[in-house]
């Protein structure tokens, strides 16, 4: 289907409507409902704390076309087996092959082109083709085909078409929350749980901070955030190098959209070596991305788990007990003097000290190294992306996320460099992850400072679709942002007030526990 963008710039027009000074656009009530005429663009709008505005958008249509349909996985092999197939889709070849075997056992399938629309660092192009079969109107008659699909040795999904991330015309729900933070006095800041090492639910960081409202942060693996994570200047979490990110000062009131790099260096008997990571599993580098020889690449790849035998990873208080293992382990006092060299790992971190543990051949060098007594020098730079040092003041705030969807006010996505297109032979992620439809959260500032804290709701067939990377970009454009940034998603995008969450969270479960949100705090809690 043929991108339209009708209903988008629809919905950019409604919500300029509260884009007035706050004395306008505050609703007689609690809430305020106003339907448009244009494709049934409507907005509910109201007011949770002085310079705070959040506004519901409800735009497009639901399409005819859109059905339930079920796609056939593809092998990786041109002639492999079509049981347990793994990819969405593949070339052409491949693809025709399948075809021809649904053909033969009895269905009619259809072969599908699928492309990637132009990056910032990426043209336009073929991703590859996809084979479907069956056309219904509810999800149980495309999974009972399925059944039978898979009876006959196929390897089969139901998927529905409105979540292609093609026609900027689906049903959205779009939930936008704009701060003007001198108006409303308080401050945005990133919070997690107790430790890095767990999660917890959003509503739940908000109480603790008494926050007015929030928004879902960075992906988390292993229990814990990924990327980068600076909190009051304290470098937190290992970055993924290179991904883009958004730097806060002042609370947020000087909000950048850049892509960062952080080196961690040890001095230990006069040796200066690399540190791996900070604060997150030694040998797990997930989303690539790291140094030290990381396998299969050192290049960002999302959702990748990159492997590393031999690495140096700290651990600072905030991340809770660090993993026991084998290897060594020196334990650090606040001033960074060895307290202890152990020759196996998990030792508790003392309070306002660190651990430093070692793997592989990184054992054998602390083992060597490091004293009882001797101090432990430690150097963190952070880098933009122009490779210029980034201060770490005690109110900056670094959360790496991604990809950067507007920088100077135009649509800036770098799908490679981010690692949201995927290298090999399988395009399944970039199609599922990049392309297709999915709910969305971003962070973004427009023309006049405002924060945009806004979630997209997704997998609601024929109520909200969700947006693919592309479209998620060009919403934060069309409301104004002059830089934004992609948050956690799917699952995860969660938006909320302290009167509870505003948007309907995919999980079946609802809310989902996080690695970290970012918490909008009122003026008293600064």
């Amino acid at each position: 289907m043929q991108r339209r963008s009708l209903s988008l710039l629809a919905a950019a027009a409604v919500l300029s409507a509260v884009s007035l000074p706050l004395a306008e656009a505050r609703p007689a009530g609690p809430y305020a409902t106003a339907a448009h005429p244009v494709h049934g663009a409507a907005r509910v709008t109201r007011v949770p704390a002085p310079g705070v505005t959040l506004t519901s958008l409800t735009y497009g249509q639901r399409d005819a076309d859109h059905v339930w349909t079920v796609q056939v996985g593809l092998p990786l092999l041109p002639d492999g087996p079509f049981t347990g197939a793994p990819l969405a889709l593949g070339p052409r070849g491949t693809a025709l092959r399948a075809a021809e075997a649904l053909r033969t056992a009895g269905f009619e399938p259809r072969v599908e082109e699928v492309t990637t629309p132009a990056f910032a660092d990426l043209r336009p192009g073929v991703l590859g083709w996809t084979v479907r079969t069956g056309r219904s109107a509810d999800e149980a008659g495309a999974a009972a085909l399925a059944e039978r699909l898979r009876a006959a040795g196929f390897t089969a999904r139901t998927r529905y078409t409105g979540q292609d991330g093609t026609d900027d015309d689906a049903p959205q729900r779009v939930h936008v929350l704009r701060v003007d933070l001198d108006a409303f006095g308080g401050r945005l800041e990133p919070g997690h749980g107790p430790s890095l090492l767990g999660t917890e639910k959003l509503t739940a960081l908000m109480g603790a901070a008494g926050a007015v409202a929030g928004i879902n942060g960075q992906w988390f693996y292993d229990n814990a955030p990924g990327g980068l994570y600076v909190k009051g200047g304290r470098l937190l979490g290992s970055a993924t190098q290179g991904r883009a990110g958004i730097r806060l000062e002042d609370g947020g009131r000087t909000f950048a959209v850049d892509t960062y790099t952080a080196r961690v260096t040890v001095t230990a008997a006069g040796e200066t070596v690399e540190v791996d990571g900070v604060n997150r599993v030694p040998g797990a580098i997930w989303n690539c991305g790291g140094v030290g020889g990381d396998l299969p690449t050192e290049r960002p790849q999302h959702d990748v788990r990159c492997t590393d035998p031999s690495e140096l990873v700290r651990f600072t208080p905030e991340w809770g007990a660090p993993p026991a293992g084998a290897g060594a382990e020196a334990v650090l006092d606040a001033r960074g003097r060895v307290t202890a060299v152990r020759s196996a790992r998990g030792a508790a971190v003392p309070p306002g000290g660190s651990t430093l543990q070692a793997t592989g051949d990184s054992a054998a060098w602390l083992r060597r190294t490091a004293r009882v007594g001797a101090t432990l020098a430690f150097d963190e730079q952070v880098r933009d992306g122009r490779g210029l040092p980034v201060p770490l003041g005690s109110d900056t705030t670094i959360l790496q996320v991604g990809p950067a969807l507007v920088r100077d006010g135009q649509v800036a996505v770098n799908a490679v460099a981010d690692g949201i297109v995927r290298e090999g032979p399988d395009p399944s992620f970039t199609y599922d992850w990049t392309i297709r439809a999915n709910p969305r959260s971003m962070i973004g500032v427009d023309e006049q400072g405002r924060l945009l804290l806004v979630v997209a709701d997704g997998r609601r067939p024929g109520a909200s679709e969700g947006l693919g990377i592309d479209g998620a970009a060009r919403l934060m454009r069309a409301l104004g942002a002059r830089a934004a940034l992609n948050l956690d998603g799917g699952g995860s995008s969660v938006l909320a007030t302290s009167a509870g969450i505003v948007n309907q969270p995919s999980d079946a479960a609802g809310e989902r526990a996080l690695g970290t949100g970012l918490l909008l705090l009122p003026p008293a809690a600064r």
